[in-house]
């Protein structure tokens, strides 16, 4: 079973930088396409940011060149770098491993990123 636990969230001001951390445990990391999403209060979740089992990345539009998103099968961990950050960034950030092969997702159970102004 695979669990993902997330860390690394908290309270950071305007233009300041965070690092978010998400812990594989069980499974394959290297075979999963593994994902960022948030979800602010009031909306829908987002995805952030892609990383493949390539090394392939792709980012929303809302936090290209400010966001980067990396991983470490070594440690079964996936990374999301957080600069030049905006109070509209303030959500829940959730980490999502993707088996393509199997079609299942796994969710952790989410980080609070807060941005004050």
């Amino acid at each position: 079973q695979v669990q993902l636990v997330e860390s690394g969230g908290g309270l950071v001001q305007a233009g300041g930088s965070l690092r978010l951390s998400c812990a594989q445990s069980g499974g394959v990391f290297s075979n999963n396409i593994m994902r960022w999403f948030r979800q602010a209060p009031g909306n829908q979740r987002e995805l952030v940011a892609t990383i493949a089992t390539s090394g392939m990345t792709n980012y929303a539009d809302s936090v290209k060149g400010r966001f980067t998103i990396s991983r470490d099968n070594a440690k079964n961990t996936v990374y999301l770098q957080l600069n030049s950050l905006k109070p509209e960034d303030t959500a829940v950030y959730y980490c999502n491993a993707f088996r393509l092969a199997l079609g299942r997702d796994y969710w952790g159970q989410g980080t609070q990123v807060t941005v004050s102004s």
